[in-house]
């Protein structure tokens, strides 16, 4: 099959440059040649903003054949790609103009930045700053990019600048290599091996990039958005942590844990609790939990009590804002929590409120939600039974209606056990079983 060729419109990098360009370089959509191709289910590449941007405005269809989408995940077409990548690297080595052009831009070239990153005794901040407008260019090529951070090691050198003494690097430092990871770990077009660099880089030091995190989290000038960033890069720590001390040292971090607590009550200018930096306090405290054992597991519980992890979650289950995720992740956190007594007392002490919050959430928070919020409801009704618990969640609306319905919804065998033995404190009656919880079905009852 003959391809047509057609005079296109470049990208920036590339207008200099008079050459055909094949038509399936160019994007359905907006026509010019694709940075990030992408795959729908249909089999068409589009372009990833303009694809992204379709699905955004909520159609739900394919832009070039019309089909209904059974599917909108975007499938990297890594060959395209290539094959994109290569036609315009050999354009542009028959364009001296093109290129005079683009070093002209640059006031240091990326490894060069890379190596002042690394230099002793020289700030980073000016650097680092200039490898994150880099990295957020959308002009210059993926290629690029995942060649400076692969042959050129620039993940490494970035991340061990979180893992140099207070005294060496400041917090703004600190700071500015946290956005150019965080800037790695969130594009689409770095290979995942380069994204594996970074945790490389962190867990070459964990309780020295743990610490470096908790700086930029209570002393950052970067506002929310530097927070955030610095809770993922600490979830990604902990996830690739090498050993079980390594992992211990940043989960019982107790200046970490305190910045992650207080970033899950960050409220916005109209009051609401902050999504991003909900999902990723939450995310991250769970992830703590997860990873210790034994004594060290019951330390860093009884810590994130102490620092008010549970009130933090109670909140969090009971914004209109939270989404189901986030509401999974903070039902783990009580999950955790009530393991121990001052857990357990938290939680109890304010049931009016919290225990209505877990019943209210147990059906809206995907599987491993309602699961843990079973898990919940078990240890201090049933377990411990704590009678203000065991009072709550019986006025709880629509509570035996959920239960019920988790128990039909394919479970695991310890989850429906606990609902089986929570069921005792309901009263089975017609009223409580057809209200509170709106299902949309016809109740036959059999008596």
């Amino acid at each position: 099959m003959v391809r047509k060729e057609t005079a296109m419109r470049l990208p920036p990098q590339h207008q200099a440059l008079e050459v055909k360009i094949p038509s399936f370089f160019r994007c359905p959509i907006s026509l010019d040649v694709m940075r990030s191709p992408v795959s729908l289910c249909t089999g068409v590449t589009y372009d990833r903003a303009s694809i992204q941007r379709w699905l955004d405005s909520g159609n739900t269809t394919c832009p070039a054949t019309m089909l209904p989408l059974r599917s909108t995940d975007l499938v990297p077409n890594l060959t395209l790609r290539s094959l994109i990548a290569h036609w315009a690297a050999s354009a542009a080595s028959c364009s001296p103009t093109a290129t005079d052009n683009s070093s002209a831009t640059r006031t240091s070239s990326p490894a060069s930045l890379v190596r002042q990153v690394a230099s002793a005794g020289v700030d980073p901040s000016p650097a680092l700053r200039e490898l994150a407008a880099y990295l957020s260019d959308d002009d210059v090529d993926d290629f690029e990019k995942n060649a400076l951070l692969g042959a050129g090691r620039a993940a490494e050198t970035v991340a061990s600048v979180l893992r140099r003494r207070p005294e060496e690097t400041g917090v703004e430092g600190v700071e500015a290599a946290t956005r150019v990871l965080a800037k790695i770990l969130a594009s689409d077009g770095i290979d995942d091996a380069n994204k594996k660099r970074v945790a490389t880089g962190l867990t070459a030091d964990a309780a020295a990039s743990a610490a470096s995190l908790a700086r930029v989290m209570r002393r950052g000038s970067g506002g929310l958005e530097a927070r955030v960033d610095a809770a993922r890069l600490a979830e990604l720590l902990l996830a690739n942590a090498a050993d079980e001390a390594a992992k211990a040292a940043v989960a019982e971090s107790s200046e970490l844990l305190a910045e992650l607590v207080r970033l899950v009550g960050t409220v916005d200018e109209k009051g609401a609790l902050e999504r991003n930096a909900v999902d990723a306090g939450l995310s991250c405290l769970a992830a703590a939990i997860c990873v210790c054992g034994g004594s060290r597991r019951a330390w860093a519980r009884g810590e994130m009590v102490r620092l008010g992890a549970v009130q933090a979650a109670v909140r969090a289950l009971r914004a209109a804002t939270t989404e189901p995720g986030a509401s999974a992740k903070a039902l783990r956190v009580l999950e955790s929590a009530v393991g121990c007594a001052e857990g357990r007392a938290a939680l109890c002490g304010d049931a009016e409120e919290a225990i209505p919050a877990v019943v209210g959430r147990m059906m809206k928070s995907g599987r491993d939600g309602a699961e843990a919020a079973v898990a919940v409801l078990w240890a201090v009704c049933h377990r411990y039974r704590d009678r203000r618990a065991a009072d709550a969640a019986a006025a709880a609306e629509g509570g035996l209606t959920r239960l019920l319905l988790l128990m039909q919804s394919g479970c695991s065998p310890a989850a429906r056990q606990m609902a089986l033995e929570l069921l005792k404190i309901y009263r089975v009656n017609a009223k409580s079983c057809l209200a509170g919880y709106d299902s949309k079905t016809t109740h036959i009852m059999p008596f």
